[in-house]
């Protein structure tokens, strides 16, 4: 993991400043993931597509690929052996992660129905659970949904990384790791995220499908 995180550092020199923020987050994930652990992601607009995009890498091969557990293969076959030889054949391991911006019936309802702002704290409220880790992604650092967001997952006694912009901001309050990324206007930190996010997540598929 340390090879690759050097690797990105080497091609985004500016990111040297975020070198152990960014190691103590990929072992915050390290340890979620080994206890049987999720990540929940959360940011509003381009943030929100990081959100989608972290989940695209996490639940499917990346770069390695992603084997599934030892015996899940025969399990399915043994289920059914045509369909579960399709399934043991094609289906990839992964490692659980889930944006909170993409439930667009629950998202809708709450919206309508309750505060607007904490749809994504319902969500926590409803996934997280002690040892999850959850992603709040916000370049300002002060999303007051992500903040909610925060606060929720804070009491259920989940882990917390920051993803932000230079600025001093709110939601570094309440992180267990906060990466901020020396930029402040919002399309330069989105520049940033991106590569901290791969890096991040490569260093999981390295540590969990690279042996």
């Amino acid at each position: 993991m340390k090879a690759i995180l050097d690797s990105l550092i080497g091609r985004y020199p500016q990111l040297e400043a975020c070198r152990s923020l960014i190691w103590d987050a990929a072992q915050a994930l390290v340890e979620c993931y080994e206890a049987g652990g999720k990540l929940l992601i959360a940011g509003n607009g381009g943030s929100a597509a990081d959100a989608e995009h972290i989940v695209g890498e996490m639940m499917k091969s990346f770069v390695l690929p992603k084997t599934l557990p030892q015996g899940y293969g025969e399990a399915l076959v043994a289920v059914d052996s045509e369909l579960g030889a399709v399934l043991r054949d094609n289906l990839q391991g992964a490692l659980p992660a889930i944006a909170l911006d993409g439930h667009i019936a629950l998202s809708t309802a709450y919206l309508n129905d309750c505060e607007p702002l904490l749809g994504f704290a319902q969500q926590v409220n409803g996934y997280g659970r002690p040892g999850d880790v959850f992603l709040g992604i916000s370049t300002s650092g002060n999303s007051r949904n992500v903040l909610y967001a925060a606060v929720a997952a804070k009491a259920r006694g989940m882990k917390i990384i920051g993803l932000t912009g230079a600025r001093p901001n709110k939601l570094e309050r309440y992180t267990d790791v906060c990466i901020k990324v020396l930029e402040t206007e919002t399309f330069k930190v989105q520049e940033l995220h991106l590569p901290v996010y791969h890096c991040l997540c490569l260093m999981m598929e390295k540590h969990f499908f690279g042996r």
